[in-house]
């Protein structure tokens, strides 16, 4: 019969934060069981694979996960190389997950759609921390239910993108309409183009995953001269999303607001800015843009598409049953917020943090990775890298280990201090590397 402290630990999402969970629990004989909700592992960076990332190779790959990939033969590649999202997947999540010590735990198509304590509600106390986890996984069209010792979710928030309209609502209009728009980053130049190609498109979005859109489109607009770029942003300056450019420690995000600029310029892109959406209207096949601009009621008609880059938001809603310590306003992990709040940092350094930060109130449940900062949209890989070595510490008994927490991360450059001005300063979180919305400084 098993019990509590046999049981495996779940963890939810096989992106580059839960491979490298299942990396730590693996190398210290933790049984563990992973699920991800899309066919394959690394499915959400398989929505962005035709984009380059900011950071090198070196600050993208777990320590545990290189060790245990070049016992296999495997090479490192080029760790101060740029690379996309297709040769992240294939140079290394795909490896990762074909180790012997990985791949029979390894669970795709599985979406983890509940988890709470086995026969006990929220409001349960009584032997609730001897109680097993209990996750609700549909698979195949069937539910099956897996108990576990213990969960890390390190889901993301990629799939929950934030809405077009302003206030962080939904514009009237907006999921009517979903058919003509795009969150995320598509593929313009490959199997998207002729969606694109000589139409009347609107991108939506003050972060790097705008400027890519938009450079893209460019080059698309050069092939297809018809095409019409309007960029939509909610800024009070445009200025505001250039960055760090020439003093920018990574120098690919630095390129991207010195391109932008220059199209901004040169007056080769329609800038609309601060424009606060409303709604959203059709007109025959093409839509009107209802705003706010300067206090008065504005309009942007003849859209033929729209390309959200807003950003994401983490989704809770399988985890109604388990007590979270969650903050209200950033929806991160609750310890981090003040760390991370972009109403407290327009930069700043995040410190090291570990197990003892991302704990909640239920016992051995945590949220690491992207989700682990809520809206906040500062996360690096390398972050989660060490959220989950510290996890898989404390989960062993290793409590020194687990506290003992450092990073070595990629200074941003110049930023804004919200002041008129700019600083130095070391940004530790500042990179776009799971082509999150970001932060005009941060990134």
């Amino acid at each position: 019969m098993k019990t509590k402290s046999n049981l495996p630990v779940a963890v939810i999402g096989a992106g580059p934060v839960g491979m490298a969970a299942a990396v730590h629990l693996a190398k210290r004989n933790i049984p563990f069981i992973l699920f991800e909700a899309g066919k394959d592992v690394g499915s959400s960076v398989a929505s962005w694979e035709h984009v380059n990332v900011f950071s090198p190779w070196k600050y993208n790959v777990d320590k545990v996960a290189k060790e245990f990939l070049l016992e296999t033969g495997w090479q490192m590649p080029d760790e101060d190389k740029i690379h996309s999202g297709q040769e992240f997947i294939k140079l290394y999540l795909k490896p990762l997950a074909n180790l012997p010590q990985l791949k029979s735990f390894i669970h795709t198509q599985s979406r983890v759609i509940a988890v709470g304590r086995k026969a006990m509600d929220k409001m349960k106390d009584k032997d609730r921390w001897n109680t097993p986890f209990l996750l609700r996984v549909e698979q195949s069209g069937t539910i099956n239910s897996i108990e576990a010792r213990a969960v890390i979710d390190t889901s993301g928030s990629w799939l929950s993108p934030n809405p077009v309209g302003s206030g962080g609502m939904f514009a009237a209009g907006e999921m009517e309409n979903s058919e003509y728009i795009y969150y995320g980053i598509p593929d313009v130049l490959g199997k998207s183009k002729m969606r694109y190609a000589n139409k009347k498109i609107a991108v939506v979005g003050a972060g790097h995953s705008a400027i890519n859109t938009i450079l893209e489109l460019e080059k698309l607009k050069q092939e297809f001269p018809q095409t019409e770029i309007n960029w939509i942003l909610r800024k009070q300056s445009i200025s505001d999303v250039y960055g760090g450019k020439e003093d920018d420690a990574l120098e690919a995000r630095g390129a991207l607001g010195i391109k932008i600029e220059a199209l901004v310029n040169e007056e080769r892109i329609n800038v609309y800015t601060p424009f606060q959406i409303t709604g959203i209207k059709r007109i025959s096949s093409q839509l009107s843009l209802i705003g706010e601009q300067f206090g008065k009621i504005a309009q942007l008609p003849g859209i033929d598409e729209i390309i959200a880059n807003t950003g994401s938001r983490p989704d809770f809603s399988f985890l109604r049953e388990i007590r979270l310590g969650i903050s209200p306003s950033v929806e991160s992990v609750e310890v981090l917020a003040d760390l991370i709040d972009p109403n407290i940092h327009s930069c700043g350094s995040v410190r090291p943090h570990g197990e003892l930060e991302l704990q909640h109130p239920e016992k051995d449940f945590y949220i690491a990775g992207s989700k682990s900062y809520g809206r906040a949209p500062t996360f690096l890989m390398a972050t989660g890298y060490e959220q989950v070595r510290s996890i898989a510490a404390a989960l062993a008994g290793d409590i020194e280990a687990a506290r003992i927490v450092e990073l070595d991360l990629p200074e941003t450059g110049v930023c804004n201090t919200g002041k008129g001005g700019t600083q130095n300063t070391c940004c530790s979180v500042s990179n776009d590397s799971q082509a999150e919305e970001t932060a005009a400084c941060c990134g």
